[in-house]
């Protein structure tokens, strides 16, 4: 068996368990399967990042700037665009298939004896997500590395990633998301997210709503933990348009870094390289020691985010971005307008049926001139004809497509009709993964082709 058929059984044999989605609030069960694999989670120092929108692309600047440092790195974000391995990275690549099914390896002879242990305790076997973590957390320790820069999957207190002590917590920005998990409020989501604050650990958050900001001050202050806010303690001191991104001066927790390239659009990519750079700086050097301006320079020079307003195509353009709630949907709608020139937007758009379709749409219809509405590729998708209806009700003009392929043909042709007609595929991170393949197969960067 090749080391691609023995990575893509490890991905069968997580794909049997109960989905991504189903969370409950456990950790516990995680830490009974660690302890049997000697705690790898423990091996390596922890940047523990959580929030609502934005995360991602804050691990991956952070974990860009930590090689920059010519530290070995780990990164574990979810979900995966195109193959699962994506979520695990090493040194700032994907794992290696052989790398993943030799940790599963290891893994595999204790989630039997977890899984009977909790069926005799009337619990559900461990899941999906549970699951990959420990794989996580098992395959970075084996590479070795020397920082694991980890992403929350949902919440923080009881999420499984927090089995791992973060040296450094992160906040992006906080939201109403998952409320029927999480909580309806502001102040009960931040409760939960707080979670991931351990005794004495150095907290960077981006700039909070006043409920927000107060809960992650008081938990702070319970954990003798530090805490710097953006805005107050460090900041994005300037950003101006470049090609292929944007040039940013980040005012930081030790020191200012002048005219920095950012290979990244949108005004909120600079915030997060802000809130980047202020972890780095609480890891490294305890927030006293600025970090060394070609290190800076490598660091944020090399950072990507794909399917964070990546660009896809030309002639026309097309850019696809998650965008999958509505706080997302706005910083899209903001980048779509100061990082690009165009007069009308098409908008492919595509939500899974589990997400506010209705706040996405609410902020995005309006600055579409066309909403080509379909479905992602997914059990949970939301019905493309539902998407349509929500367009229509907010007064724009909306046409329903199958399949992302019949949806994206319809807007390229459409966008191809005039210099100043681009097109966005937005909505999901599924359909995000999913046009990102249909690009690469069909070849968009070669342009429109009737």
């Amino acid at each position: 068996m090749s080391d691609r058929d023995r990575a893509d059984a490890v991905y069968e044999a997580l794909l049997s368990r109960a989905g991504e989605r189903w969370v409950q609030p456990r950790k516990e069960r995680v830490a009974r399967i660690l302890a049997f694999l000697d705690d790898p989670q423990k091996t390596y120092r922890v940047v523990h990042i959580t929030g609502t929108n934005g995360k991602t692309s804050t691990a991956r600047m952070i974990e860009s700037l930590l090689r920059a440092h010519d530290l070995r790195t780990g990164l574990f974000t979810s979900p995966h665009l195109e193959r699962f391995t994506e979520r695990i990275m090493i040194d700032g690549e994907p794992i290696s298939d052989a790398a993943v099914a030799d940790a599963w390896d290891e893994i595999e002879p204790f989630v039997g004896i977890v899984d009977a242990e909790l069926e005799a305790a009337g619990d559900a076997p461990l899941t999906f997500f549970e699951l990959l973590t420990v794989l996580a957390f098992v395959a970075v320790a084996d590479a070795p590395v020397d920082v694991l820069v980890l992403e929350v999957g949902m919440g923080g207190a009881w999420d499984s990633t927090n089995t791992a002590d973060g040296d450094v917590a992160v906040f992006a920005p906080i939201d109403i998301d998952h409320a029927d998990r999480l909580g309806g409020t502001i102040a009960q989501i931040a409760e939960v997210k707080a979670g991931i604050i351990k005794e004495g650990a150095a907290v960077v958050s981006a700039r909070q709503s006043a409920d927000a900001a107060a809960v992650l001050r008081r938990v702070a202050a319970e954990k003798n933990a530090t805490i710097a806010f953006e805005g107050e303690d460090f900041g994005l001191e300037a950003q101006t348009l470049a090609v292929g991104g944007q040039l940013i001066t980040v005012r930081g927790l030790a020191g200012t870094y002048a005219e920095q390239y950012l290979p990244l659009y949108g005004a909120h990519q600079g915030h997060n390289a802000a809130l980047a750079v202020a972890a780095v700086e609480s890891l490294i050097g305890g927030a006293t020691q600025p970090i060394a301006g070609e290190v800076v320079t490598d660091g944020l020079q090399s950072a990507t985010s794909p399917g964070r307003l990546q660009l896809l195509g030309i002639a026309p353009t097309v850019i696809v971005d998650a965008a999958h709630n509505p706080h997302g949907a706005q910083a899209l709608v903001q980048a779509m307008g100061d990082s690009f020139d165009f007069d009308e937007w098409g908008v492919v758009l595509g939500v899974l049926a589990d997400k506010d379709a209705a706040g996405i749409v609410a902020r995005l219809a309006p600055a579409s001139a066309h909403v080509f509405a379909t479905a992602p590729d997914s059990e949970r998708a939301g019905d493309a004809d539902v998407l349509a209806d929500l367009v229509e009700a907010t007064g724009h003009r909306a046409t329903v497509h199958p399949t992302l392929a019949e949806a994206a043909d319809a807007a390229r042709e459409w966008a191809a009709s005039s210099e100043r007609r681009a097109v966005v595929i937005a909505g999901s991170v599924v359909l995000a993964g999913s046009a990102i393949a249909l690009a690469e197969e069909e070849d968009w960067k070669s342009g429109w082709r009737a």
